[in-house]
C-alpha cells in the first residue's frame, strides 16, 4: 500500500452494512475500499442464528424498529425490502428456510451469506483490507491505518455497537461521531438475558435450563414467546424482546398461561398439566396454600391464579454487552439523513447499520436495517 492511497470511498467496518454499501457504491464506479479491524470479514454475520444467520425476516415493518426518532428508518426500509435481499440470495444459490414468525435462515451455514457479499464486492471491484485497524481519522478524510495513510471523498462508519467485544466490537464509531460534532443518543445493552438477585435468582437458578411459554410485558409492550430460565436469570426470545424496552428499576410482568383464559380455573393440581414438570413443582412450593386444595376458599385459588397470569418480578440487570445481540441506541438520528445516511453537518460523512440509533427486535430486523442502510449510503457516497 503505497501512502495517501485515494479511493471515492472508503468504509471503515467490514461487516453486513459495511459490505452492502461498498457493494452498491462500486456497482455506480466508485473506487471503494473497506477496512476491517478483524482478520477477515462478517464475523457477526457468522455468529448469528446459531451459524446459521437469520438474514432478514419477511415482516419488516418500521414498528419492528426502535429509536428516538420512530419516523426515521422508514425511507431505507421502504427501498431495500426483504424481498430484494432475498432475491440477492437466491441469485447465489443459497438454499433457506422460514423458521418462524417470518425469520429466514440459511440451509447451511451463515458462511454461505459472508462469501456471496464478498463475491459482490469482487463484482464491484471493491478492495477489501483485513487486518486493517484505522487509529486516526483526520479533517479531510484522511485516516491512519496499520496498512499506511489514506484518504476518500466519502468516508462511511459501519463499525457497529457494542455488544459482543469479543469479536471486535469497540466504541470507535461513536468516537468519530463525537469528533466530528454528532450526538450520539445513550446507548446500552439490548436484546440481552436478564439477571436476578436474592430469593427470585436463587429460585431462577434452580430452574435452569426449563422453558416456558409466556407473555412478557413492560408498560403497553408486551411479547409472546419462550423464556428460559437460566442460572444468572431469565433469557429465551420473550425475554430478549422485552430487554430492548428494559431500563434499571423497570418491573417486568409475566403471564405464564397465556393460552389460557383469565377467569379459567387454575389450581395446584391443574398446574403439573399445563407447566414444565419443575416449574410447576417449585410454584407449587412457594405459592399453593398451605392446606389441601378442598379446604382453600375462592380467594385463595384467585390468589393463587392471579400470581401465576400476572407475576411481578424486578430485575437486578443484564447480562451486558458480552451477551447482547445488539446495541441500543447509538449516532442520534437527528444528525443524519434518513435518505442517503450522510452526516447533516459534516458533507461526506456517513453512518450505517448498528453504530445509528435504529435497534430492530429479534428475528431478522437487525441484518434488515443493516441492508437497507447500507444500500442507501451505496447510493449516494
Amino acid at each position: 500500500m503505497r501512502p495517501h492511497a485515494r479511493f471515492d470511498v472508503i468504509v471503515i467496518g467490514g461487516g453486513a452494512a459495511g459490505l452492502m454499501c461498498a457493494i452498491e457504491a462500486g456497482k455506480r464506479g466508485r473506487r471503494v475500499a473497506v477496512l476491517e479491524h478483524n482478520n477477515e470479514i462478517g464475523k457477526k454475520i457468522r455468529i448469528s442464528g446459531g451459524g446459521r444467520c437469520n438474514f432478514t425476516n419477511t415482516g419488516t415493518e418500521p414498528d419492528h424498529f426502535i429509536s428516538e426518532n420512530p419516523n426515521f428508518h422508514k425511507s431505507a426500509l421502504s427501498r431495500y425490502t426483504p424481498a430484494d435481499f432475498v432475491h440477492l440470495v437466491r441469485k447465489h444459490g443459497i438454499r433457506f428456510h422460514e423458521k418462524k414468525l417470518g425469520q429466514l435462515f440459511c440451509d447451511g451455514s451463515s458462511q454461505e451469506i459472508i462469501d456471496m457479499l464478498a463475491g459482490e464486492c469482487r463484482s464491484a471491484n471493491t478492495q477489501i483490507f483485513t487486518g486493517c485497524p484505522v487509529s486516526q481519522v483526520q479533517p479531510g478524510f484522511r485516516l491512519k491505518t496499520s496498512q499506511g495513510d489514506m484518504a476518500c471523498d466519502s468516508l462511511v462508519i459501519a463499525t457497529g455497537g457494542l455488544s459482543i467485544p469479543k469479536i471486535g466490537a469497540t466504541d470507535f464509531g461513536y468516537r468519530i461521531a463525537g469528533q466530528f460534532g454528532l450526538r450520539v443518543t445513550e446507548t446500552r445493552a439490548a436484546l440481552v438475558p436478564l439477571t436476578f438477585d436474592g430469593m427470585t435468582g436463587r429460585v431462577f437458578k434452580q430452574l435452569t435450563g426449563v422453558a416456558v411459554d409466556a407473555e412478557v410485558t413492560i408498560r403497553k409492550t408486551r411479547f409472546r414467546e419462550n423464556i428460559l430460565f437460566t442460572h444468572r436469570g431469565l433469557s429465551g426470545p420473550a425475554i430478549l424482546q422485552i430487554s430492548s424496552y428494559w431500563k434499571p428499576g423497570d418491573p417486568i410482568e409475566v403471564d405464564f398461561l397465556p393460552e389460557i383464559s383469565e377467569d379459567a380455573e387454575v389450581t395446584p393440581r391443574s398446574i403439573p398439566h399445563l407447566l414444565p414438570k419443575r416449574f410447576a413443582q417449585k410454584w407449587n412450593e412457594l405459592y399453593a396454600p398451605a392446606k389441601p386444595q378442598e379446604q382453600c376458599s375462592r380467594t385463595e385459588m384467585d390468589a393463587f391464579r392471579e400470581k401465576l397470569r400476572h407475576c411481578i418480578i424486578a430485575p437486578s440487570g443484564t447480562e451486558g454487552y458480552s451477551k447482547a445481540e445488539v446495541t441500543l441506541g447509538g449516532v442520534d438520528t437527528r444528525e443524519l439523513s434518513s435518505k442517503t445516511m450522510e452526516s447533516q453537518r459534516v458533507r461526506g460523512l456517513y453512518f450505517v447499520g448498528e453504530v445509528v440509533d435504529v435497534t430492530g427486535h429479534l428475528g431478522g430486523f437487525n441484518f434488515q436495517w443493516a441492508w437497507a442502510s447500507g444500500f442507501a449510503a451505496g447510493h449516494h457516497v
